[in-house]
């Protein structure tokens, strides 16, 4: 999903933000709601782009990124989830259960799961086109414009 290269996080602050123009003095966000709030953030501003964030699994592969667990969300759940982000622990373990089988229940913890569901939410309604099937590359091998035929020769 290469739009989520433009949606970040900001530790310290709720929601998520748009990324404008990164600057010498740091970078220009615009908040991911209604308002549309533009503000600077300075360089000491722990920013994490949402395209480099992935959840931990006990896989060889050892993580998975961000993007294929939100598209799995919403392949499964659609634009209506099931979980509420303030229920129980055990709720949230079942629902990142459903969506990546074999995350670490160890490293993952729930409030990972319950940023996971407010960001769903947020990009559903703030940034459907997230969403919306992406053109993939054809993986079907075509055959080369001068194809070999056997020789007949008589």
């Amino acid at each position: 999903m290469e739009a989520l290269k433009q949606i970040a996080n900001i530790a310290g602050q709720s929601g998520l933000y748009r990324i404008l123009k990164p600057s010498r003095n740091g970078v220009i966000v615009e908040t991911l709601d209604d308002k549309k709030t533009k503000t600077m953030m300075g360089p000491t501003a722990r920013v994490s782009v949402l395209n480099d964030i992935s959840i931990y699994v006990d896989t060889d592969e050892q993580s998975v990124p961000l993007a294929d667990v939100l598209l799995a969300v919403n392949e499964k759940y659609g634009e209506t989830l099931t979980v509420d982000p303030k229920g129980s622990n055990d709720d949230l373990a079942e629902f990142m259960a459903t969506v990546v089988p074999d995350y670490d229940r160890e490293r993952v913890r729930p409030t990972d799961i319950k940023k996971l569901i407010v960001w769903y939410g947020l990009l559903r309604q703030h940034a459907p086109e997230i969403f919306e099937s992406q053109p993939e590359a054809d993986t079907t091998t075509e055959a080369p414009a001068t194809e070999t035929q056997p020789d007949e020769q008589a």
